[in-house]
């Protein structure tokens, strides 16, 4: 009498198993349709009680989105602030009625993002989205990923190794290895002297080799030396760097020694120096080559 009850409770099992591998397999497949749809063909108004339950939750630090209103209005910002946007579902895969969602992001701001103006910068940027799913829709999202590097990507928080990058710069410079310094610079670096400065007759500079020839080279060769000193280094929003310092040199032609304040503002992208503006009393420069 045993036997049959230990088969039927052994087939109700197997067939549960098979029942819920079937819905996860469904829910899957409907998961990923649904937001490549949504992001990638731009077709918000799937998200919809046909797709999403009507209480869905999207957690979030700020504040729980709460309902498919609040719900779709977050993700429109999305479709919004960018462009030539690539959503891609790098993996997926889910247990009982949970999904787990590792993705990729890339798209140029170049519209209203959650209140941020374009800043025309390209994002890349890759996250994981935990899910819920009840009764074939979805009920509740969680993304993670690296707001900081998105924030950076978007230029609106700077890299933290900016001042690494530009302390080392100077440092390298202080002991005369100018080929170091060059690693630090953009293939395409615009260097910009002062106005009034009169190295400045080769602005814009393009490149390393023009900025060693037109600056660094004369600088050698018009002083018996010149020194920076009293170096302090800013960290600037859109990665930018700003230092103040001063120059201690000695002009070789007319014997004149001088300490002049300057100040340097420095652009980067991705660790190299893209764009370097000098501003300095320019007065004093040119009254030290005077005899």
């Amino acid at each position: 009498m045993k036997t049959p009850i230990i088969l039927t409770i052994a087939f109700l099992s197997l067939t549960t198993a098979f029942a819920q591998k079937s819905n996860i397999e469904k829910d899957l497949k409907m998961y990923e349709q649904v937001w490549d749809n949504i992001v990638n063909k731009r077709q918000i108004d799937l998200i919809s009680d046909k797709n999403f339950d009507p209480n869905v939750v999207q957690i979030n630090n700020t504040g729980n989105i709460v309902g498919i209103a609040d719900f779709k209005a977050y993700y429109q910002n999305f479709l919004t602030g960018f462009s030539d946007v690539k959503f891609t579902v790098k993996d997926v895969f889910g247990q009982g009625n949970k999904i787990v969602k590792h993705w990729n992001f890339k798209g140029t701001h170049t519209g209203n993002f959650f209140g941020i103006p374009p800043t025309g910068k390209l994002v890349d940027i890759e996250g994981v989205t935990l899910v819920l799913m009840k009764n074939g829709r979805i009920s509740q999202e969680q993304d993670f990923m690296d707001n900081t590097q998105f924030m950076q990507q978007l230029g609106l928080v700077s890299d933290p190794n900016n001042l690494t990058t530009i302390d080392e710069l100077y440092k390298a410079f202080s002991k005369g290895d100018i080929p170091t310094v060059l690693t630090y610079m953009d293939t395409k670096i615009e260097w910009n002297e002062a106005e009034g400065n009169k190295l400045a007759d080769g602005n814009s500079y393009i490149g390393p080799d023009a900025v060693v020839n037109g600056v660094f080279a004369r600088l050698g060769a018009e002083h018996e030396y010149f020194k920076l000193t009293n170096i302090e280094l800013h960290e600037m929003s859109n990665n930018q760097v700003l230092a103040t310092l001063r120059y201690d040199a000695k002009n070789k032609e007319s014997g004149n020694a001088y300490n002049a304040q300057a100040a340097h503002l420095w652009t980067l992208k991705d660790g190299k120096i893209v764009a370097f503006q000098q501003y300095v009393d320019t007065k004093k420069l040119a009254d030290t080559e005077k005899k």
